[in-house]
């Protein structure tokens, strides 16, 4: 066992007074609490990027492939993907599905109300998967069925609204051909759905693509685009650069965060609140746990003198008081880790903590569980520490063993 380690084993243990003890329980939970508000902030915000982020890709997809001369708008520029191209995409290693699909703007009109809406066409190879884990009633349409082409999928928002429910008959009307004419249909709600994105909930229907062709006078195997899903998200700006360039002239090429820049960048804000809760807590935590190293320095003054006197160098006298500080950071840092698992844990499986589903598009506080993040926090976090418990070791040096002696 190293010297310094021996001796501040034996101070630590032998305090004196109950002014250092105090201080030394403070240090330690100002650690502990300090070092689990990272943790935990860090968590929430990947958390709440992530969920958020994949509920807006499940709609759109990771990357849409559209006619050059399309706009945001509902009216969509329709074209007909050849073979080539298709197989071109599906061959792609980063490209997980291929799926056109189309959207046209309508009414939904009750006896009492009245709704814009967006339809959405898809085909009977659309993959469900992510609609499925938010139904609230009902299934999800299966358009290889041909009994089923006039079902519909709904928002829970939109079926509040309009008083519908699984099973009511939704009616629609549509503007289109020249001159423009009102076209109406009947469909049956299958299934109702509830993603907590008010930009979605509000406005999207599901429906079997053959009914937007048909509305469009488009021919068969014609879309409005094409929703290609990654294996890999960090992938997205690689893969998307490469078809840009490899696509036909008159097609092009936007992912979800060009859609939905607002979003987005609304989810990037999130960062520079954990950078400031990060700087909050490593400076509150630092400052006391420099504080507590200044008070042990005092207090311990006559043994800095005895070591002093028994030929101990300056730098061994400081190394004890570092090795000191270091067994309280590391027993504040063991209580903050346990602390911040055992909350995220809790609010993992048993969601504790709630969110209004209006403002944040989640009814929980989102956590997500990384053992890399926390062990970069902690390395982090601890040598900052460290290396700011070297200024009160300066105050050693000017202790003299004679007068720390004589007034012990």
């Amino acid at each position: 066992m190293q010297l310094e380690s021996f001796i501040a084993r034996r101070l630590l243990r032998t305090r004196k007074s109950g002014t250092s003890t105090g201080v030394v329980r403070l240090a330690v939970v100002s650690v502990a609490v300090g070092l689990a508000v990272m943790i935990v902030a860090v968590s929430v915000v990947v958390g709440f990027k992530q969920q958020i982020r994949d509920k807006v890709i499940g709609f759109v997809a990771h990357i849409q492939v559209e006619p050059l001369s399309s706009n945001f708008s509902y009216e969509e520029t329709p074209f007909v993907p050849d073979d080539k191209l298709m197989t071109s995409l599906k061959a792609h290693p980063e490209i997980q599905a291929v799926q056109p699909v189309a959207v046209k703007p309508g009414l939904v009109k009750t006896q009492e109300q009245i709704q814009g809406v967006a339809l959405k066409g898809v085909d009977e190879n659309y993959d469900w998967t992510y609609l499925q884990q938010y139904l609230t009633d009902g299934v999800t349409p299966d358009f290889s069925d041909s009994t089923q082409m006039n079902k519909v999928l709904v928002s829970a928002e939109l079926a509040r609204r309009l008083q519908l429910k699984t099973g009511d008959v939704l009616r629609m009307w549509f503007v289109s051909g020249d001159p423009p004419t009102a076209r109406g249909r009947r469909f049956e709600i299958s299934g109702i759905y509830q993603t907590g994105l008010a930009e979605f909930d509000e406005r999207y229907v599901f429906c079997n693509i053959g009914h937007i062709r048909r509305l469009n006078s488009w021919a068969e195997g014609t879309t409005g685009s094409l929703e290609i899903s990654l294996y890999d998200i960090n992938s997205l700006s690689k893969v998307a650069d490469e078809l840009y360039y490899s696509l036909p002239a008159e097609l092009t090429v936007n992912t979800a965060r060009e859609r939905f820049p607002h979003i987005f960048d609304w989810l990037d804000l999130q960062d520079m609140n954990v950078v400031i809760i990060i700087i909050l807590m490593v400076l509150v935590s630092g400052i006391t746990i420099i504080s507590t190293l200044l008070i042990l320095i005092l207090e311990r003054t006559a043994t800095i003198g005895m070591l002093k006197a028994m030929g101990a160098a300056n730098a061994l006298v400081q190394r004890v008081f570092l090795a000191l500080s270091t067994r309280i950071l590391l027993r504040g840092m063991l209580w903050g880790n346990l602390l911040a698992i055992v909350l995220i844990q809790l609010q993992l499986h048993f969601g504790l903590f709630t969110l209004p589903e209006e403002s944040y598009y989640l009814t929980h506080v989102p956590v997500f569980f990384s053992l890399w993040h926390i062990a970069l926090i902690n390395a982090g976090t601890l040598m900052l520490w460290l290396l700011s418990l070297l200024i009160p070791t300066r105050i050693i040096t000017r202790i003299s063993p004679a007068r720390s002696i004589r007034f012990a």
